[in-house]
């Protein structure tokens, strides 16, 4: 009788029954020998997960808890809330600005208009320097003396109640004051009126210049030789010196132009006349006349 050993089939079940002797593998042993199998066989090489506490969560850097910013979303919120609280400061300085600038154009303009205040003024003195007047709230006002020495303006009698206009400007104690810019506001009023109204105004005849003379009315105004008579005139240096009554034709009160004529009021005298002869002619009627020339009819 063979040996055990010497038995092809129990060397068979030998062979079978080695594995069931040897120590089992658990699932997670075998399972990364099965993934480095086959990660070999592929020929790709996986990077081994990352432990927990390494891994990183951008989410949570990009957002705090409770739905609460992220800090460079608060950078950028605080910069444009900087920026707009910038800007409305710029706004407000700028306003300010415009603000103080009108401010002080009024205040300009008020100071304009109180230095060419037209106001009522006692005489109160004469002096070398001028006529003295009360200008109230114990202020006293001078009226230069060159503005009565350059001109044939009379001084005011003493008590006199005047008008001046206020300069704002103070020399020696006293404000300085015109009377004389007055006494030309009122002649350019009252020569406004007369043209607009068609009034006859009385002037004086003062020079003699080239193509007329001059008249004064208060100003000086340009009298045309052509507008002195219904003819022309045949020497006009022999007016110099004489009042006559004219009309104001044209009127620049901005350049100082003035314009007069004489002939116009000959002429609507003239016209008159005319006129009321016509009212009393008739036919048949007999009247006595001068022959002035002689002309064809017709």
């Amino acid at each position: 009788m063979f040996p055990d050993h010497e038995n092809p089939s129990n060397i068979a079940a030998a062979a079978a029954t080695a594995p069931s002797n040897t120590e089992a593998s658990t699932p997670e042993e075998t399972a990364p020998a099965i993934a480095e199998q086959a990660e070999s066989t592929n020929g790709v090489s996986a990077a081994r997960p990352a432990p927990a506490s390494e891994i990183s969560a951008p989410e949570d850097s990009a957002a705090t808890p409770n739905g609460a910013e992220a800090p460079g979303e608060a950078v950028a919120v605080d910069a444009e809330a900087g920026g707009t609280e910038e800007s409305a400061a710029e706004e407000e300085a700028a306003g300010s600005e415009e603000m103080s600038k009108l401010m002080q154009e009024f205040d300009e303009k008020q100071e304009a208009a109180a230095s060419h205040e037209v106001v009522e003024v006692k005489v109160v003195a004469y002096t070398e320097h001028g006529v003295v007047v009360d200008l109230g709230g114990k202020t006293e006002g001078l009226i230069p003396a060159a503005e009565f020495a350059e001109t044939e303006i009379p001084r005011p009698d003493p008590n006199a109640t005047i008008e001046v206009q206020r300069s704002g400007e103070v020399k020696d104690g006293y404000e300085i004051v015109s009377y004389q810019k007055v006494l030309r506001r009122r002649t350019w009023e009252k020569i406004d009126a007369a043209f607009k109204a068609k009034e006859t105004i009385t002037g004086k005849v003062v020079d003699r210049i080239k193509g007329g003379l001059v008249v004064d009315i208060g100003v000086r105004a340009f009298l045309p030789g052509s507008q002195y008579d219904l003819k022309p005139a045949q020497n006009l240096d022999e007016l110099l010196g004489t009042e006559v009554e004219v009309r104001v034709t044209k009127l620049n009160r901005r350049r100082g132009n003035v314009v007069v004529s004489r002939r116009a009021l000959l002429e609507e005298e003239l016209h008159a006349k005319r006129a009321a002869l016509m009212d009393t002619l008739s036919e048949g009627q007999i009247v006595h006349g001068h022959v002035k020339n002689v002309t064809d009819y017709g």
